[in-house]
């Protein structure tokens, strides 16, 4: 019996999710989590086969929850379900050695079949953002121009994001520039724009 842990945010979805999972002769939904914080101690509680985790979700988002999860219970296999078909999402999955990625407009009988997959140790990718993944730009922003791209996206003004970051203003100043610049972006609402637009923010 595959046990399953469901994290969603969204009550409907998540009960129509359980219901139609628990439809499966060999799967049982376990665990039911609205939280990214919540998913590590359901799991540790009930000891999922496979965890289903959104990739948008208050507390902490699907791949901070996936992290956290592959640490501290290795065995568990993860499956990314979202809306947002993001390539840059995929990598940052990928990166976090979570076992697939499915979007949430997939048939039933493809996610019940993407966590059996995952379940034996395979690896399931939707196939349309695995061929929009290879044909993606690659990030040219560094980690520390991402967040004050974030930052500035979020509304922080320049003393707001320097403070944040332990920046000077100064420094904060050439992060921007530098995003600009690397994103052939007009000016910082244009290379946030740009930037959000990729799936480069998230």
């Amino acid at each position: 019996m595959i046990r399953i842990l469901l994290a969603e945010d969204m009550h409907m979805i998540r009960g129509a999710l359980a219901a139609l999972l628990g439809l499966e002769p060999d799967m049982e939904v376990v665990a039911e989590v609205a939280r990214g914080d919540a998913v590590v101690p359901a799991a540790l509680a009930h000891h999922p086969t496979v965890a289903v985790l959104d990739l948008e979700m208050p507390g902490a988002d699907g791949l901070s929850a996936a992290r956290d999860l592959g640490a501290a219970l290795p065995d568990c296999r993860i499956l990314i379900l979202t809306a947002l078909g993001r390539p840059e999402a995929l990598r940052s999955a990928l990166a976090a050695q979570v076992g697939g990625f499915v979007l949430k407009d997939a048939q039933p009988d493809q996610l019940a079949a993407a966590i059996r997959s995952v379940a034996d140790g395979e690896h399931v990718i939707d196939p349309r953002l695995a061929a929009a993944a290879l044909t993606a730009k690659v990030n040219p922003l560094t980690p520390r121009e991402t967040d004050v791209l974030r930052l500035a996206a979020a509304g922080a003004e320049l003393y707001e994001i320097a403070r944040e970051l332990h920046l000077s203003q100064g420094t904060v100043r050439n992060y921007l520039g530098a995003a600009v610049t690397k994103l052939d972006a007009r000016n910082r609402l244009d290379a946030v724009r740009i930037a959000r637009e990729q799936g480069w923010l998230e």
